[in-house]
């Protein structure tokens, strides 16, 4: 007879899994990674996340897939990894991505708009529980949309970008003592990720190369990861480049599944100076003692040439302007990256001044400078401090400005270059290249989320005086983004705002405001509402006619009520729009034209509309009138000399 010997399931799945999975790499000159997007591996052997490419991502996973459990709905092994890594930011004024450890069910992670998201997730599916990303996020910039505690942080992230659990970047010494660490340094650090299968806890310590493994972790979640990693995963890191050049390396990398994380042999790592060398010309090393007598006979002209040149980049940094430290760039830097504000550098020209395109040279990063003048030396000292404070606003939906520069009796404003230009081109300017009503759509909600976070989302209140639609820049991909905060104006929350002179557009003024020059979050509302009705109609808020001036809010409220305000539409749109989203807009650009300030919705109502999160109100019951609208908007309009004209010159006074 014979006799059939059983083991139990959990026994063969034991027996399957008998050995530890591990690697290590002290260098990656040999290494068989597989990479994606800008990472490389250099020539002497430093995993480099990025290059000079902006707005990409790069990605490197080992090539294997690492089995985590011993079936789909096991429990997730012990594992361990420790890497040395180091950034280094282009300029060290400006601040650039990090990058994260990432363990993914596959190696090529969904798409990310270009250069966010840390090249892991789109706006879509992040946070979504059908990811199953655990990641070490190293986050070099705070995201207000992410929920960043500040910009030089350590954060453990599952399934999306919003941290589980953060610290600031820095470790603890055996007595408590806790040290500071820059992500942005340059200098090289090890991280230690370590998770415990058994009592579910993952640890995150963080030290420089030359120090040991801190007994305290930097971060200890207790969470268990099996609903979140798969039973085979990969392992590697994820990053992506904005517009601002940071070079990101790891020099060397261990993992171990069921065991501690090999020790990297940190002797033999490659040394982050080998990135950084260029080879010397063999031209000045043949000919430098050829050249002697050539360089100086070109001295003295040099000495004069850099006596005019001196004067003429000549600026002034006054005692006060020391406390805001990198935001201030060089004037004589901005001179050579925009070519010496040559015409064909000018981007556009209006009211407050030109914008010139410019060039970093050694990334060839693409930035717009904004060159205004002022008068107030009073008044420059208030608008630098805020210009400042405004720098340091994020937001998906707004232009970033990273900084200025103060020279004799001119300021320059330093923005990211925005390729489609303003929203007004692809309205008035080019009839034939026009955007469809799902991207106006788009460009709408966008709009109106960067509002919601200057008047609610910052630790101020932010009033911006100035929405239309020439202030409306588009990224690559045509996602709306508001920008030019020269007339914008801060305050507390709580507190009223003490802005008393008239500042901004005729055509999207609210009246109260021209009456009394006190702006506030309602007149931003306003002017809203104005470029609502202007990005639907494809019309001007005011046009000149042979007899009277045409209003567009009057106009569209007169097709709404003869019951046909769908006839205000774009012409050019023709039949390619849905009809419901187009009469909510309109609607919605009546409501917060309401002359009324009171009657005029919040932006967070006016974005719940937008989205379909509360039906809009019947506009009668909110007692928008024909007489009201019309009689309100003109006696403004008629109180003014130049209907076309922007009302305060920049740093004019009207604080």
């Amino acid at each position: 007879m014979s006799v059939e010997i059983l083991f139990p399931v959990s026994l063969l799945a034991v027996l399957t899994y008998a050995q530890e999975t591990s690697f290590v790499y002290n260098g990656f000159r040999s290494a068989n990674l597989s990479l994606d997007g800008i990472a490389e591996i250099t020539s002497s052997g430093l995993l480099k996340l990025n290059n000079d490419a902006r707005q990409q991502e790069g990605h490197a996973f080992h090539p294997d897939p690492v089995q985590f459990k011993n079936s789909p709905n096991g429990s997730v092994f012990s594992f361990s990894t420790t890497f040395v890594f180091a950034i280094q930011p282009l300029y060290a004024s400006l601040r650039g991505n990090g990058f994260a450890f990432v363990v993914t069910p596959q190696r090529g992670l969904p798409k990310s708009p270009p250069g966010k998201n840390l090249g892991m997730f789109n706006y879509t599916n992040n946070s979504s529980s059908t990811n199953y990303v655990f990641s070490v996020e190293l986050g070099a910039m705070q995201s207000s949309e992410f929920q960043d505690i500040n910009d030089n942080h350590i954060s453990i992230d599952l399934n999306g970008l919003t941290s589980v659990m953060a610290a600031p970047a820095g470790y603890y010494e055996d007595n408590g003592e806790f040290n500071n660490l820059s992500l942005i340094s340059g200098q090289a650090m090890q991280v230690w990720v370590d998770y415990d299968g058994t009592v579910k806890l993952i640890h995150v310590t963080l030290a420089p190369i030359n120090g040991q493994k801190p007994k305290t972790p930097l971060l200890s979640l207790p969470r268990d990861l099996s609903p979140i990693i798969n039973e085979n995963m990969y392992v590697g890191f994820s990053s992506s480049i904005d517009s601002l050049l940071t070079s990101q390396y790891v020099m060397g990398w261990s993992f171990s599944v069921n065991g501690e994380a090999q020790a990297l042999a940190l002797s033999q790592l490659p040394k982050l100076s080998q990135a950084g060398k260029k080879e010397k010309s063999k031209v000045m090393t043949i000919g430098l003692p050829l050249m002697v007598p050539f360089v100086v006979s070109v001295l003295i002209l040099g000495v004069v040439y850099m006596i005019r040149r001196k004067r003429k980049l000549a600026e002034v940094l006054e005692d006060w302007e020391r406390d805001y430290g990198p935001h201030r760039f060089k004037y004589k830097d901005l001179y050579n990256w925009t070519k010496g504000f040559r015409d064909q550098q000018l981007l556009g020209a209006g009211g407050f001044g030109q914008v010139y395109r410019g060039i970093l040279p050694t990334s060839k990063t693409e930035i717009a400078v904004k060159r205004v003048s002022h008068e107030s030396r009073q008044g420059m000292r208030e608008f630098v401090a805020e210009i400042v404070s405004m720098g340091r606003l994020r937001h998906r939906n707004l232009v970033t400005l990273h900084g200025y520069c103060r020279r004799k009796k001119e300021l320059l404003l330093v923005y990211d270059y925005m390729p489609n230009g303003s929203l007004n081109k692809y309205l008035y300017n080019q009839p034939k290249v026009t955007l469809n009503w799902m991207q106006r759509l788009r460009v709408i909600k966008g709009v109106a989320s960067g509002l919601l976070y200057l008047h609610e989302g910052w630790e101020q209140v932010v009033i911006h005086r100035d929405i239309k639609a020439s202030n409306i820049l588009l990224d690559t991909e045509f996602n709306g983004r508001l920008g030019d905060f020269g007339l914008a104006r801060l305050h507390h929350h709580g507190t009223d705002p003490q802005t008393t002179q008239v500042a901004g557009t005729v055509g999207y003024l609210a009246p109260e405001h021209m009456r009394t020059g006190k702006a506030t979050t309602n007149t931003d509302v306003f002017a809203f509402g104005v470029f609502l009705l202007e990005v639907a109609c494809g019309r001007r808020p005011i046009e000149h006619g042979d007899t009277e001036d045409v209003i567009l809010v009057d106009w569209v409220f007169s097709c709404w009520d003869g019951g046909a305000i769908l006839e205000a539409r774009d012409p050019k749109l023709g039949l390619e729009f849905v009809g419901e989203e187009m009469e909510l807009v309109m609607k919605l650009g009546l409501m917060c034209s309401h002359s009324d300030p009171l009657m005029r919705p919040s932006m967070r109502q006016a974005l719940q509309y937008l989205e379909g999160d509360l039906p809009i109100p019947e506009l009668s019951s909110i007692g928008i009138s024909s007489a009201e609208l019309t009689f309100a908007h003109r006696q403004a309009f008629d109180n003014l000399a130049h209907p076309s004209s922007v009302i305060e010159s920049l740093l004019s006074g009207g604080r």
